[in-house]
């Protein structure tokens, strides 16, 4: 090739960022004189890919949420799809973030540039005849999960699963003892992980919960130690915040810059909201609990329209197709509620030694070498030669 390859990608949030990060670096491989640019967190910026705008403008979650930054989110997406084209790229990339990316894809891809969606929104939670929507806008879709493709094909839509880079990432057993030095944590006293996610919003509406019921825990466990891992330093500020509102009377809570995986291969149990974290503590091969609160006009908002199609909100259970972890949604995400789950893992080890060769069996599934599988992917595509715009 005599010019360089083009590549536009755009990414949402830290988990995007992570995905693309370790994309670009397999795409970099196959071609080493690559140009990557687009919209992108620090992790791709690392990787070489040139920002022009943050990854972090796109972190909205939540129907209510979505409608308060609408305008701005069109404005950005009318003036980056413009920029992508005017580039002239040989592929655009959208990562994660749909309600954005398969906008962007659908208008690039009506003229003439090859689009791909990476990784598939989860349609079968929500809506499956999603399916023939994604395919008008993506010429191919990366699948984590492997019940996903099948559901593309019988829309006709080509799709590939990769597996997921976190399964790659992480060991099939990993080193508890390792972890716990790591953090310092002295003895081998219980300790509980607490993750209520990432966002602003999030930590708002479910650190509360996850304190009181922490301190919960404390008063029938000696010694419990709290491990709470922070995102970034506005994170770690509005943990210490809550930290000051709901002090912990029954337990030591250490706030933790980052290190959350390790944070859950050190604890006993894990609390968290769910999302990618729970499949993080699956791969951890830890039990946990699930609590999460959406906004109560998202909520119902769901329920009146029947949108969730799944039984389960969390991958574990999703992935097992039943119940491996207890799952406290809305109005069930009490501490009262909580606390108990998580006692029955902390006074019952069997419990959870009876689920964990399934933890192990999904792990091995997942682990395919995700990026590369995706660099594979996207290289066949370009080398099919020029797209027909649709």
């Amino acid at each position: 090739m005599n010019t360089p390859l083009r590549i536009a990608l755009c990414a949402g949030e830290a988990s995007g960022d992570l995905l693309g990060a370790d994309l670009v670096r397999a795409l970099g491989e196959r071609f080493p004189n690559a140009e990557f640019a687009g919209i992108a967190g620090p992790k791709m910026r690392a990787a070489g890919v040139t920002s022009w705008r943050d990854a972090s403008e796109l972190s909205v979650m939540g129907l209510a949420e979505v409608l308060r930054h609408l305008p701005r989110l069109l404005r950005l997406r009318r003036d980056f799809r413009q920029r992508v084209l005017d580039w002239k790229p040989d592929v655009f990339i959208g990562i994660d973030a749909p309600d954005f990316n398969l906008g962007v894809e659908k208008w690039l891809k009506a003229r003439g540039v090859r689009t791909v969606h990476d990784v598939s929104p989860s349609i079968w939670a929500w809506r499956e005849e999603r399916a023939e929507k994604i395919g008008e806008s993506a010429d191919r879709v990366l699948c984590l999960f492997p019940m996903e493709p099948p559901i593309y094909a019988k829309h006709g839509v080509d799709a590939r699963f990769i597996g997921h880079p976190l399964a790659d990432s992480m060991p099939l057993q990993p080193d508890r003892a390792a972890a716990r030095r790591m953090l310092a944590i002295v003895g081998d006293g219980p300790v509980l992980a607490l993750l209520p996610g990432s966002r602003m919003g999030e930590i708002a509406r479910m650190l509360p919960t996850f304190l009181e019921t922490a301190d919960r825990v404390g008063k029938q466990v000696d010694d419990l130690e709290v491990l709470i891992p922070a995102a970034d330093e506005q994170c770690r500020r509005a943990i210490e915040s809550q930290l000051q509102q709901t002090p912990l009377a029954h337990a030591r809570a250490s706030i933790l810059d980052g290190q959350a995986q390790h944070a859950m291969v050190a604890s006993d149990v894990v609390l968290l909201a769910s999302g990618t974290a729970a499949l993080e503590a699956m791969l951890a091969k830890r039990p946990m609990v699930i609590g999460h609160r959406i906004s109560p006009t998202t909520y119902r908002i769901v329920r009146m329209f029947g949108l969730l199609k799944s039984r389960f909100v969390s991958l574990p259970n999703i992935l097992a197709n039943r119940e491996l972890v207890p799952e406290c949604l809305q109005d069930d995400c009490t501490p009262e509620r909580l606390s108990g789950e998580l006692l029955r893992w902390l006074r019952d080890p069997q419990a959870f030694a009876a689920i964990e060769p399934e933890f192990v069996r999904i792990h091995e599934e997942l682990r395919r070498d995700a990026s590369m599988q995706a660099a594979q992917a996207i290289s066949d595509l370009v080398a099919q030669g020029e797209p027909s715009p649709a």
